[in-house]
């Protein structure tokens, strides 16, 4: 953990990473617990925000619950010297959550990966084909995703 956090911090980011209630004052059961101010609570957390412990806090939507239920990791095989300039495109489409190099293996030629999520598989397809055409990389595949085992954030 990061040495500016006190175990009042770590033990504020254990009891929130999973969910809030969602009610009128959804820290008071924490402030019970840990003999603080809700108060507290708020300003511990804007802090960790300022000092990037915490990216942000706020709600997580289940994709699949409100239909999002096409997903593909789409591999592409991108020249070394292109990886930073055609990985900073790919990154700004909305449709993409995720965007990583990685090595290449023997078998494998694709180093840029990039997930993206919509209503249907042809959703994807087609924002695949935009972000070919927007940094004319033409050898990609689609991964597409058949059943979710487990997705969840970074925890403590």
């Amino acid at each position: 953990m990061a040495n500016n956090l006190d175990d009042i911090d770590e033990k504020i980011i254990k009891m929130t990473q999973n969910g809030i209630p969602l009610k009128r004052s959804p820290f008071t059961d924490i402030a019970s617990e840990l003999g603080i101010s809700e108060q507290e609570i708020i300003d511990r957390l804007k802090k960790m925000q300022e000092e990037n412990v915490i990216r942000r806090f706020g709600a997580s939507v289940g994709h699949r619950d409100i239909g999002i239920v096409a997903n593909a990791m789409c591999v592409w095989n991108v020249p070394d010297e292109r990886t930073e300039e055609v990985g900073t495109i790919m990154a700004g489409f909305s449709e993409v959550t995720h965007c990583y190099e990685r090595p290449r293996a023997p078998g494998w030629d694709y180093n840029l990966f990039a997930m993206v999520h919509s209503y249907t598989k042809e959703d994807c397809e087609e924002v695949a084909a935009r972000i070919s055409e927007a940094t004319g990389i033409k050898d990609y595949k689609l991964l597409f995703s058949d059943r979710e085992f487990k997705k969840t954030g970074v925890r403590l």
